[in-house]
């Protein structure tokens, strides 16, 4: 670790924030002649990919930086008044869980940066996608960021337009329809949950996450904090999303283009989880344990109903998708972030940061080869991959193939890769729930989550016995192989997920302390 200084910290957080926004204005401007190289569409392409770089290497050197002694002290602290009347403040600051968080936004969106200047993407200008997607990135990178109930709304919902428009103008058959209801869905939920933030603030007297948090509800009675935790937690869950609030997640998914399915799948939905975490867990314990039973059982609901579906998408013979697919069994990963959290306990919340960081990495690899393979081939339908094309991708294309097997097997959870221990640690947490949570119903819940994981392996195994293996056709097309720009924007994706799965302290290191004093009763 390197030593920086509170005041550069704080700089380079500030940066981290606002440089992306910055950029997003710089991509609309006419670029200077000298900095056009072949086109002007190359030049704004290049543009996007300097700035989520640079905001990427800030990002490492402020994790470089981060107290590691101490991950549970917030660091790199901005606090300055905004709104005096309403007591708003622009506050930032990282800790031990928000840290990972900000450093997986960085990466995922530089990588998709990466790989859209190779693979440019089919649409309408360049420099409107750019834009977008760097205010996608400050608006993701401020949410884990700030610690301001007010700001935190605004970060939250600042990321919803350019998502928009990317599915919209950027994606594929049926883009139309699932942009507007990806919009729908999120922004009633976004209604719901600005009206509990509203209500917390008011009643505790002010909206400092940190205040609040240390506070640890004592300022609210319970059914203040059963209100605020039904209103806020509803738009939390639209956003993760949470069963039956899930059905926003697979039309986006499929009509998105690649970048915006990565970004949606790697970061997005991580904002929902985060909020859970970061301000009902310390802010309303006693309404969040009211809650806590409910949301477990719709969490395993939601594991075992991902499972399902995409095993009905994985059958022979159906019709069935391969982005839609992932799309599925994102609700059921995410289940099991949802599930550690309502333990209320140390073990399962760090297993559901853990399992977002996780779902982040391989899922967002997942979602790059997929659109790899549909560069190629033209389809994502299973039927047609395995069949018209002949797509026995160990055979044809070996390191493609191999890159999907290696993304299945760390998606099933398979021990030594990253996506073992966040599903395990959220059933032991289930296993020992916290004082006041009925064990008998958490053994319950338990028991069905172990059997969701068997029905992921059964689901994943299948999608790569159809996809990946068999006798490659006579009269199949030809396929490239993965290209050098692939490898680089692939690579840092599978190093980060077997190196989380082989040395877990890397992120537990960080997140226990910070979860620790966080259920205790605040941040200091």
């Amino acid at each position: 670790m390197i030593d920086i200084n509170e005041s550069l910290m704080q700089v380079l957080l500030a940066f981290i924030v606002a440089g992306p926004l910055l950029g997003a204005v710089a991509a609309l401007l006419p670029a200077p002649p000298g900095l056009k190289g072949k086109s002007p569409e190359q030049a704004v392409l290049r543009h996007g990919v300097t700035v989520t770089g640079v905001v990427l290497v800030a990002a490492i050197v402020l994790a470089l930086g981060f107290d590691h002694d101490h991950p549970s002290k917030m660091q790199a602290n901005t606090d300055i008044s905004w709104i005096p009347a309403l007591d708003v403040r622009i506050h930032l600051g990282i800790d031990g869980i928000s840290l990972p968080l900000l450093v997986l936004t960085a990466l995922l969106t530089f990588l998709c940066a990466l790989y859209s200047y190779f693979k440019q993407p089919e649409g309408p200008s360049p420099k409107a996608f750019v834009a977008l997607v760097l205010v996608l990135e400050s608006g993701t990178l401020a949410t884990f960021a700030v610690l301001d109930l007010l700001l935190f709304f605004l970060a939250f919902e600042m990321v919803l337009i350019p998502m928009y428009f990317l599915i919209a103008r950027w994606g594929g058959e049926g883009r139309t329809r699932a942009a507007w209801k990806f919009i729908l869905f999120t922004l009633l939920g976004s209604v719901v949950m600005l009206l509990g933030l509203l209500l917390i603030g008011i009643k505790a007297g002010t909206f400092d996450i940190v205040a609040l948090a240390t506070d640890n509800g004592r300022s609210l009675t319970t059914s203040v904090q059963v209100i605020a935790v039904l209103a806020i937690g509803i738009g939390l869950a639209v956003k993760t999303p949470m069963w039956p609030l899930h059905s926003w997640l697979p039309d986006a998914h499929t009509a998105a283009p690649t970048v915006g399915s990565v970004l949606l799948a790697g970061v997005l939905l991580k904002m929902g989880t985060y909020g859970f975490v970061r301000i009902l867990l310390p802010v309303a314990p006693d309404g969040f344990r009211t809650f806590a039973p409910y949301l477990a059982a719709l969490a395993v609901v939601g594991i075992v109903y991902g499972s399902l579906a995409c095993l009905a998408l994985a059958k022979q013979g159906a019709k069935g998708d391969l982005k839609r697919l992932i799309a599925y069994s994102s609700v059921g990963h995410m289940g099991f972030v949802l599930l550690g959290i309502a333990t209320m306990t140390p073990t399962g919340v760090n297993g559901a940061l853990f399992a977002n960081i996780a779902h982040g990495l391989i899922t967002g690899l997942l979602f790059f080869l997929v659109g790899a393979l549909k560069d190629r081939t033209g389809t994502t339908d299973l039927d047609t991959l395995a069949e018209q094309t002949g797509a026995a991708l160990y055979g044809r294309t070996p390191r493609l193939g191999g890159l999907l097997a290696f993304a299945a097997v760390a998606s099933l959870g398979l021990p030594g890769l990253a996506g073992f221990w966040g599903e395990m640690l959220a059933l032991f947490g289930a296993f020992d729930p916290a004082a006041g949570l009925s064990r008998p119903a958490y053994l319950t819940f338990t028991a069905i989550a172990a059997f969701g994981t068997l029905l992921t392996a059964a689901y994943l195994l299948a999608v790569v016995r159809r996809v990946c293996m068999g006798t490659v056709a006579q009269d199949a097309p030809r396929l490239a192989d993965v290209q050098t720009y692939e490898f680089a924007a692939w690579t840092p994706l599978v190093a980060l997920t077997v190196v989380a799965g082989l040395w877990p302290k890397v992120l537990l290191g960080l997140t226990d302390p910070a979860v620790q004093q966080l259920l205790a009763g605040g941040t200091r």
